[in-house]
């Protein structure tokens, strides 16, 4: 299952990369925007999709219970966050704990939360990334799956940023989803923050 609020590139990549591959299958998109053009990507994919308006429930909880009861509905195993731009609540976290997974335009926790690109280019560091990680409570806070670093020229641009983020978003997040599908991630039982990675 993938939640998108915008375009949904890292969406296209999942259904290029992963859809109906290695036992694979996305088999649903929702989304809060009618508009979101990931709807359309997903059409095209003949994924099924639903939409979850915020100002059509009386608040977040009753949107995101509406939400995790279609989830459920499909028989998902793991939601995928892909430019999903609103909070889940922590109903929502607690009924699909250890299989929501988010993808972050940054090395968390560094940058976490809001234009962490932004952040990145006025802080001047020189070196920022992308970081998958498991979804819990907080903002950006969830147990890391993979990273990987980007660096920043001194005289690149946002625009020019932005797209070698999303460059490495497109390879990292569904080669993430990959390895929880095949059994290769899980959060460790005696430490919550600690991910461990068996390849197979």
């Amino acid at each position: 299952m993938v939640l998108a609020s915008g375009g949904g590139t890292n969406l296209q990549a999942i259904l290029d990369r992963l859809h109906g591959r290695g036992g694979v299958e996305v088999v649903g998109v929702g989304s809060d925007k009618p508009d979101a053009y990931a709807l359309e990507r997903a059409v095209a994919a003949k994924v099924p999709t639903a939409v979850f308006a915020r100002g059509d429930f009386s608040d977040r909880e009753a949107r995101d219970l509406a939400m995790a009861d279609w989830i459920e509905s499909t028989g998902a195993e793991l939601v995928a966050l892909a430019g999903y731009m609103q909070l889940v609540s922590v109903a929502f976290v607690e009924r699909f704990r250890g299989r929501i997974v988010n993808v972050h335009p940054a090395l968390l926790p560094s940058f976490p939360g809001l234009d962490a690109i932004g952040q990145a280019l006025e802080h001047g560091v020189k070196v920022t990334g992308v970081t998958v990680h498991f979804v819990d409570e907080g903002t950006d806070t969830g147990p890391v799956i993979s990273q990987r670093a980007v660096e920043i020229p001194a005289n690149w641009d946002r625009g020019e940023l932005e797209t070698a983020i999303h460059a490495v978003e497109h390879e990292i997040y569904p080669e993430a989803i990959g390895m929880i599908a095949r059994g290769e991630v899980r959060i460790a039982d005696d430490e919550p923050r600690k991910v461990i990675v068996d390849r197979k």
